[in-house]
């Protein structure tokens, strides 16, 4: 099958930090579905983590403590995001970190994204079809490419950012053969993660 014709997820979040091991939750995820190389739905929430937001975040992200007071916590709308994704691909820019925090989140729950559905890292595509740029960080790799850049470190701009920028690398791909999806998966994916938390490393995450 092409890979125009495939459905995909590209998803991202922002976070209290890096590491969801040390203690670091998801605050905002963002997802936008592609279907025929079309987006055809979204999803979006802000996340309670359920701990304090440190200033540095915020700095980053400028999501603040008094934005996340109302929003659910992840056990409540993490799920959702397993139902938005279904039989699709998954892809983000630098996939791993968001998946590190979505797989070690839904493990904590006792949840998981199913073990056939392929992620797919935009960050890996630019470096294999952009050799010579210089910087393949999301906004100049955007720029580079002609995608307008207005707003990032926000979990659904920087989606839409990387929407853009996937379609056109997705172009490039075809271009060198690389449009058959078993083809490209074997080329672009990278491996999900793996958490197993037992009740112990779960009682003293909360």
């Amino acid at each position: 099958m092409n890979i125009k014709l495939a459905e995909f997820v590209i998803f991202d979040v922002e976070t209290t930090g890096l590491s969801p091991v040390d203690g670091d939750r998801i605050v905002e995820i963002a997802a936008v579905k592609i279907n025929g190389a079309k987006v055809v739905d979204k999803f979006y929430s802000l996340v309670n983590p359920q701990r304090s937001m440190p200033s540095q975040a915020t700095l980053v992200n400028n999501i603040t403590e008094e934005m996340l007071t109302t929003a659910p916590v992840a056990a409540d709308i993490l799920p959702q995001m397993i139902q938005f994704i279904g039989g699709a691909c998954v892809a983000g820019h630098n996939v791993r970190f968001d998946l590190n925090f979505l797989c070690y989140e839904l493990a904590l729950i006792g949840r998981k994204i199913n073990d056939q559905t392929p992620a797919v890292d935009t960050l890996k595509m630019a470096r294999e079809l952009l050799p010579y740029l210089s910087n393949h960080k999301l906004a100049y790799l955007a720029r580079s490419l002609g995608v307008v850049v207005d707003q990032t470190h926000r979990a659904m701009a920087d989606v839409e950012i990387t929407v853009a920028v996937f379609l056109r690398l997705m172009e490039m791909a075809g271009d060198k053969n690389l449009q058959d999806v078993a083809v490209f998966l074997n080329q672009f994916s990278v491996e999900k993660p793996s958490f197993k938390l037992n009740q112990k490393s779960q009682a003293s995450f909360f």
